[in-house]
Protein backbone atom coordinates (compact mmCIF):
# COMPACT_ATOMS: atom_id res chain seq x y z
CA UNK A 1 0.00 0.00 0.00
CA UNK A 2 1.29 3.63 -1.06
CA UNK A 3 1.01 6.91 1.14
CA UNK A 4 2.29 10.20 -0.05
CA UNK A 5 3.87 12.92 3.13
CA UNK A 6 3.55 16.17 2.12
CA UNK A 7 5.84 17.79 3.95
CA UNK A 8 6.02 21.53 5.58
CA UNK A 9 4.77 23.00 2.24
CA UNK A 10 3.93 25.95 4.37
CA UNK A 11 3.65 29.86 3.93
CA UNK A 12 6.79 30.86 5.65
CA UNK A 13 8.81 27.92 3.52
CA UNK A 14 7.44 29.73 0.45
CA UNK A 15 8.31 32.98 -1.67
CA UNK A 16 8.00 35.92 0.92
CA UNK A 17 7.92 33.08 4.08
CA UNK A 18 10.15 34.18 6.74
CA UNK A 19 12.76 31.14 6.14
CA UNK A 20 12.28 31.18 2.22
CA UNK A 21 12.97 28.27 0.46
CA UNK A 22 13.52 29.61 -3.44
CA UNK A 23 10.63 28.89 -5.51
CA UNK A 24 9.29 26.21 -2.59
CA UNK A 25 5.65 27.16 -3.80
CA UNK A 26 6.23 25.71 -6.85
CA UNK A 27 5.94 22.06 -5.97
CA UNK A 28 2.72 22.82 -5.20
CA UNK A 29 0.55 22.21 -8.47
CA UNK A 30 3.40 19.10 -8.64
CA UNK A 31 1.81 17.58 -5.63
CA UNK A 32 -1.80 18.80 -6.18
CA UNK A 33 -1.58 16.81 -9.13
CA UNK A 34 0.14 13.28 -7.69
CA UNK A 35 -3.03 13.79 -4.41
CA UNK A 36 -5.57 11.68 -6.20
CA UNK A 37 -3.12 9.11 -7.06
CA UNK A 38 -2.99 7.78 -3.49
CA UNK A 39 -5.31 6.03 -0.88
CA UNK A 40 -3.51 7.38 1.92
CA UNK A 41 -2.58 11.35 2.18
CA UNK A 42 -0.84 13.07 5.17
CA UNK A 43 1.19 15.86 5.57
CA UNK A 44 3.84 17.33 8.58
CA UNK A 45 3.82 20.94 9.70
CA UNK A 46 6.37 22.71 11.22
CA UNK A 47 4.18 23.95 14.86
CA UNK A 48 6.71 26.09 16.70
CA UNK A 49 6.23 27.95 20.08
CA UNK A 50 6.93 31.44 20.07
CA UNK A 51 10.26 31.47 21.88
CA UNK A 52 11.48 28.23 20.49
CA UNK A 53 15.35 27.50 20.94
CA UNK A 54 15.49 26.75 17.63
CA UNK A 55 15.23 30.73 16.26
CA UNK A 56 18.69 30.85 17.36
CA UNK A 57 19.83 28.67 14.55
CA UNK A 58 16.99 29.70 12.22
CA UNK A 59 14.79 33.18 11.84
CA UNK A 60 11.37 32.47 13.50
CA UNK A 61 9.21 30.63 11.24
CA UNK A 62 5.93 28.85 10.71
CA UNK A 63 4.96 29.75 14.79
CA UNK A 64 1.67 27.67 15.31
CA UNK A 65 -0.94 29.99 14.99
CA UNK A 66 0.32 32.22 12.71
CA UNK A 67 0.00 33.24 8.82
CA UNK A 68 3.58 31.88 8.27
CA UNK A 69 2.63 28.06 10.15
CA UNK A 70 -0.44 27.71 7.84
CA UNK A 71 0.18 25.30 4.46
CA UNK A 72 -0.25 27.13 1.27
CA UNK A 73 -3.02 28.31 0.21
CA UNK A 74 -3.31 26.40 -2.93
CA UNK A 75 -1.97 22.70 -2.04
CA UNK A 76 -5.24 20.36 -2.23
CA UNK A 77 -5.48 19.65 1.43
CA UNK A 78 -9.10 18.14 0.75
CA UNK A 79 -7.49 14.36 0.70
CA UNK A 80 -5.00 14.90 3.52
CA UNK A 81 -6.59 12.78 6.32
CA UNK A 82 -4.12 13.74 9.22
CA UNK A 83 -1.45 16.56 9.41
CA UNK A 84 1.47 15.26 12.00
CA UNK A 85 2.72 18.60 13.64
CA UNK A 86 6.88 18.61 14.72
CA UNK A 87 8.81 21.20 16.50
CA UNK A 88 6.23 22.18 18.77
CA UNK A 89 8.50 22.23 22.21
CA UNK A 90 10.53 24.75 22.84
CA UNK A 91 13.78 22.45 22.82
CA UNK A 92 12.79 20.32 20.18
CA UNK A 93 14.04 20.98 16.25
CA UNK A 94 11.37 19.12 14.52
CA UNK A 95 12.69 18.08 11.30
CA UNK A 96 11.66 15.41 10.93
CA UNK A 97 7.50 14.00 10.46
CA UNK A 98 8.10 11.01 12.66
CA UNK A 99 9.00 13.21 15.15
CA UNK A 100 5.30 14.68 15.46
CA UNK A 101 4.29 15.19 18.84
CA UNK A 102 0.59 14.90 17.78
CA UNK A 103 0.12 11.45 16.34
CA UNK A 104 2.86 8.77 16.01
CA UNK A 105 3.54 8.82 12.47
CA UNK A 106 5.46 5.58 11.97
CA UNK A 107 2.50 3.65 13.82
CA UNK A 108 -0.20 5.46 12.00
CA UNK A 109 1.28 4.10 8.20
CA UNK A 110 1.99 0.62 9.93
CA UNK A 111 -1.59 0.59 10.71
CA UNK A 112 -2.79 1.50 7.47
CA UNK A 113 -0.47 -1.23 6.40
CA UNK A 114 1.42 1.21 4.15
CA UNK A 115 4.68 -0.17 2.77
CA UNK A 116 5.57 2.35 0.51
CA UNK A 117 5.82 5.87 1.16
CA UNK A 118 6.44 8.84 -1.60
CA UNK A 119 7.92 11.81 -0.19
CA UNK A 120 7.36 15.71 -1.06
CA UNK A 121 7.70 19.39 0.08
CA UNK A 122 10.11 21.32 1.85
CA UNK A 123 12.95 21.52 2.42
CA UNK A 124 14.94 19.07 0.42
CA UNK A 125 18.30 19.60 3.04
CA UNK A 126 16.47 19.70 6.82
CA UNK A 127 12.90 18.57 6.87
CA UNK A 128 12.50 16.46 3.77
CA UNK A 129 15.82 14.49 4.25
CA UNK A 130 15.50 13.65 7.99
CA UNK A 131 11.94 12.55 7.53
CA UNK A 132 13.24 10.05 4.59
CA UNK A 133 16.29 8.60 6.75
CA UNK A 134 13.54 7.76 9.69
CA UNK A 135 10.73 6.50 7.03
CA UNK A 136 13.74 3.87 6.12
CA UNK A 137 15.25 3.46 9.45
CA UNK A 138 11.58 2.30 10.28
CA UNK A 139 11.43 -0.05 7.68
CA UNK A 140 9.52 1.66 4.77
CA UNK A 141 10.80 1.55 1.01
CA UNK A 142 11.07 5.47 0.35
CA UNK A 143 10.47 7.49 -2.81
CA UNK A 144 10.96 11.47 -3.62
CA UNK A 145 9.44 12.58 -6.14
CA UNK A 146 12.61 15.08 -7.50
CA UNK A 147 9.99 17.18 -9.31
CA UNK A 148 8.04 18.23 -5.79
CA UNK A 149 11.03 18.93 -3.35
CA UNK A 150 13.23 21.85 -3.14
CA UNK A 151 16.09 22.72 -1.02
CA UNK A 152 17.26 25.80 1.48
CA UNK A 153 20.90 25.82 0.04
CA UNK A 154 22.66 27.66 2.96
CA UNK A 155 25.53 26.11 1.41
CA UNK A 156 25.00 25.88 -2.65
CA UNK A 157 25.28 22.17 -2.74
CA UNK A 158 23.54 21.63 0.59
CA UNK A 159 20.50 19.98 -1.77
CA UNK A 160 22.66 17.86 -3.93
CA UNK A 161 24.34 16.50 -0.68
CA UNK A 162 20.96 15.31 1.10
CA UNK A 163 19.59 13.77 -2.26
CA UNK A 164 22.70 11.96 -2.37
CA UNK A 165 23.23 11.01 1.32
CA UNK A 166 19.04 9.39 0.70
CA UNK A 167 20.33 7.56 -2.14
CA UNK A 168 23.23 5.96 0.04
CA UNK A 169 20.60 5.20 2.97
CA UNK A 170 18.42 3.66 0.11
CA UNK A 171 15.41 6.22 -1.30
CA UNK A 172 14.84 5.92 -4.85
CA UNK A 173 13.97 9.31 -6.42
CA UNK A 174 11.62 9.48 -9.40
CA UNK A 175 9.60 12.00 -11.29
CA UNK A 176 5.88 12.67 -10.61
CA UNK A 177 5.35 11.78 -14.48
CA UNK A 178 7.40 8.37 -13.63
CA UNK A 179 4.59 7.47 -11.06
CA UNK A 180 1.49 8.75 -12.76
CA UNK A 181 2.89 7.00 -16.26
CA UNK A 182 4.26 3.98 -15.23
CA UNK A 183 6.83 2.23 -17.84
CA UNK A 184 7.55 6.11 -19.24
Amino acid sequence: MNALLIVDVQNDFCTGGALEVKEGELVVPVINNLIPLFPTVIASMDWHPAGSIHFEKWPPHCVRQTHGANLHPDLNIDYIEKIFLKGTESADDGYSAFEATNYDLEKYLKEKGIENLYVAGLATDYCVKISVLDALKAGFKTFVFTDAVRAVNVQPEDGHKAIELMIEAGAKFITSKEFSEPGI
